[in-house]
This record gives structure tokens, sequence and C-alpha cells, in this order.
């Protein structure tokens, strides 16, 4: 069971990116899934979750609007397409799968299989 993100890189305020996660050994439809950002000196925070029955997704307050979190099943892909990046976005970017957890609107709590991470730097 492996997750491997990529995608992360330097953009200036404003820009955009898309990380990727690909999953082996296992498919996303069956889990809950997610992504989690770790800053400098802090733990890791939840910024978007989905649930396995499809019908629950949590997005962190500061990120409504601007990120969206989607899965290509066909391709056992799960992604984080991040627009309008500010300052505080950066850090290093972990997707996640779980069996169990706690998710709704305005909460995700999600621990399994992590990956290792792919980093976000803005700056101007």
């Amino acid at each position: 069971l492996q997750l491997v993100e990529s995608g992360g890189g330097l953009v200036q305020p404003g820009g955009s990116l898309r990380l990727s996660c690909a999953a082996s050994g296992f498919t996303f439809d069956d889990y809950h899934i997610g992504w989690f950002r770790q800053a400098p000196g802090m733990g890791r925070v939840a910024v978007s979750c989905a649930a396995k029955d499809n019908f629950t997704s949590y997005y962190e307050a500061s990120v409504r609007g601007r990120f969206i979190l989607s899965m290509d099943s066909a391709k056992n892909m799960l992604y984080l397409e991040m627009n309008s990046l500010r300052l505080e976005d950066a850090g290093v970017y972990y997707c996640v799968e779980s069996s169990a957890g706690i998710l709704a609107r305005n909460m995700c709590i999600l621990d399994g299989i992590w990956g290792q991470g792919t980093a976000v730097n803005v700056s101007p």
C-alpha cells in the first residue's frame, strides 16, 4: 500500500498548482481520502477531505472557493487543484487514505496510509 504525491513547487501569490496523489495496492473508492498541510514548525492540518460515501466533503475555511479536491477512479489518482494561492498556503502537502475517521462538513480527522509529501512554496 503506497501513496505518492507530486506537483508541488514554487509559485507566486495568486498563482495556481495542481497536486496529484497516486495510489498503489488499493483503490481510493474504498476509503476516506484527504489532503493535509504541514507548515514549518506546525502540525498537520486538514485542507480537504472526502468520505468514501461520496456524499460528505470537507474544506478548511481558508481554502473554500479556492481549492478543489477531485478523484479519477479509473487512474486511481487523487488531485488537489489550488487556485489564488496565498503565502499562508505554503507547506508540505500530504495525501492520506483511511478506512475510518471523523469526517463532516466542518471537521476532518483521518489517519491511515500517508504519502511522503510534496512541498508548496508561495513567495513573491
